[in-house]
């Protein structure tokens, strides 16, 4: 059962991650990628990290690609125009190498991992929840409060430059 969800999950996750890529349209790509991402939270739930979800797919899935159309949409892009994409020699002699390397890397992983997964699998904390929140609001409070100023500084810059009159 678990192998049928997870090819399931990797096809639709390669489909919306060459979607991505592939589409001119700016929010097209950009709901392409909340797919990919709620696919990726799909994953964790197989590996029975459930907190790791549900944050995954609240702060990436929701708040920052909600954020992302906003910005798309503020600043107006545009479908690109143009001729279709024209892959040259350099490009696919290049791609055609690096997937060869990456596929041979992950043959050689494979074969050089024991039978059976490479040992015992790891204990799962009971109470992981109240330790993540434990760590998240006292020992890296400061990093957890300087990404939200961040993201509202970039937030506010994406307004400012949708608001800038075009000449």
């Amino acid at each position: 059962m678990e192998w049928g969800i997870f090819v399931a999950l990797t096809a639709v996750t390669v489909g919306s991650a060459v979607a991505v890529v592939m589409h001119r349209n700016p929010i097209y790509s950009a709901l392409a990628l909340v797919v990919t991402l709620l696919c990726l939270g799909g994953y964790y739930v197989l590996l029975q990290a459930q907190l790791v979800a549900a944050v995954h797919v609240i702060v990436y899935a929701g708040a920052i690609m909600v954020l992302f159309l906003f910005v798309i949409m503020l600043l107006d892009v545009r479908r690109e125009e143009g001729s279709p994409l024209r892959v040259g020699r350099v490009q696919l002699t290049l791609g055609t190498v690096a997937g060869t390397a990456l596929l041979l890397l992950l043959w050689m992983t494979m074969a050089g991992a024991p039978e059976g997964g490479g040992g015992p699998p790891l204990p799962l904390p009971r109470e992981n929840t109240q330790a993540v929140g434990q760590l998240l609001f006292t020992r890296y409070l400061l990093p957890f409060e300087l990404t939200s100023l961040i993201l509202l500084v970039a937030m506010v810059g994406a307004l400012i430059l949708a608001k800038r009159k075009v000449e």
